[in-house]
């Protein structure tokens, strides 16, 4: 899944939050997110995640009195969505590690500083170890969490990941995330 799709999914749920949240200050964080990551979708991409969405079955459509299609979240885009949900994403651990160190690089200016502070809390809870301020190791498979989580908070143009064999620290971090 790109993060295109990851998006429109979290957009849904954020849709399906707002029907259901009661308190106002909640509802409106809410529903201005929605709107903000609404804006930073191309419309043609948007069509073309839509019709994917659709033929895996990720989404259901119902056509309207009025004209338009209301799109629904199945049951199994429902759990696609809490699998890239923030506050429930997980980093799967495979059998065996390839022996390929994961690295995410950042250098975001100071007014996105809301946004670099939630990045880097978000890769710490995903266990990411801090190597700096602005570069965190992982040693599993998470280039989509991390494309997804930088487009989430419009970070994109200043993270970057990279797949690395050596790191001169590497028996420290074998140590650290519990590999031989």
């Amino acid at each position: 899944m790109g993060p295109v799709v990851k998006k429109v999914l979290l957009l849904l749920y954020g849709g399906a939050a707002l029907a259901v949240t009661r308190r106002p200050d909640a509802y409106f964080r809410i529903a201005r997110e929605i709107a903000r990551q609404w804006k930073r979708i191309n419309e043609r991409s948007l069509r073309d995640t839509i019709r994917k969405l659709y033929q895996s079955k990720l989404v259901s459509c119902h056509a309207q009195r009025d004209g338009t299609m209301q799109l629904v979240l199945t049951e199994e885009g429902k759990r696609k969505v809490t699998q890239f949900h923030p506050e429930s994403m997980r980093i799967q651990k495979p059998q065996r590690w390839d022996g390929l160190w994961r690295m995410v690089f950042f250098d975001i200016p100071e007014r996105k500083k809301k946004g670099r502070d939630a990045l880097s809390a978000l890769l710490k809870r995903l266990e990411f170890y801090p190597m700096q301020k602005s570069v965190f190791v992982h040693p599993y498979e998470c280039k989509d969490e991390v494309t997804f989580v930088a487009e989430m908070f419009g970070l994109a143009p200043y993270v970057c990941f990279m797949r690395a064999k050596d790191i001169d620290v590497a028996l420290d971090l074998k140590r650290r995330f519990g590999l031989r």
